[in-house]
């Protein structure tokens, strides 16, 4: 079987580098281009038509609810994983009535993003989590 393609869309390098990298080690996935702010993202889906797009929510030009709006607009076969460092409702709320397949929080273990992509790719509907507990300092 060959491999779910990905398509990062991150404007933090950082980020987007270290993302390639852990999705590196997986052999089911592979990542197939990269984009720096929404528009980028519509564009490079449209070109490249990866399995998964995975979308922060706040980059520029375009940001990344509307570039998932914009993205499941124009083709059925990409399935969007909104990635953000947002767990308000009203993010994961909007991303879904967009057609966002699933919604991660940064803030979640690494470990949980191969799993997610899986998830939205197979067409299961993956949201972790939506209200992340208060870190205890005692």
């Amino acid at each position: 079987m060959p491999p779910i393609t990905i398509l990062l869309a991150e404007d933090h390098r950082i980020i987007r580098e270290g993302l390639r990298d852990l999705l590196r080690t997986e052999t089911d996935l592979k990542v197939i281009g990269e984009a720096e702010n929404g528009r980028q993202a519509v564009s490079l889906t449209s070109q490249l038509c990866p399995d998964v797009v995975i979308m922060d929510v706040s980059m520029p030009l375009i940001n990344g609810i509307e570039a998932t709006r914009q993205i499941m607009q124009a083709t059925a076969k990409t399935k969007v994983l909104v990635f953000s460092s947002h767990s308000d409702e009203v993010y994961i709320e909007q991303a879904a009535a967009y057609g966002a397949s699933g919604y991660l929080v940064k803030q979640s273990d690494t470990l949980m993003l191969p799993d997610a992509i899986r998830g939205a790719f197979h067409g299961a509907p993956f949201i972790c989590p939506s209200r992340l507990p208060t870190p205890s300092y005692t």
